[in-house]
């Protein structure tokens, strides 16, 4: 039979793991969220630019009816 000061020690132990646990992974979250954010200002980027050429690509074509009407 266990003593009581055995099962507290055990519960102490598993308590100081579990805290170690949570903050490596809070790190790891926090430096994922920092290349999220990269990412997405990586993106905006670059949508800015493919909207910036395609304007000047696209010349005001005028609608009309094709040839064959």
């Amino acid at each position: 039979m266990t003593m009581p000061s055995d099962r507290l020690t055990t519960l102490e132990i598993r308590a100081a793991e579990q805290e170690k646990i949570i903050d490596e992974l809070s790190g790891q979250i926090a430096e994922q969220w920092k290349v999220i954010e990269r990412m997405q200002r990586k993106l905006d980027a670059l949508t800015n630019r493919f909207l910036a050429l395609e304007e000047q690509a696209a010349p005001d074509v005028p609608v009309t009816k094709p040839p064959h009407w």
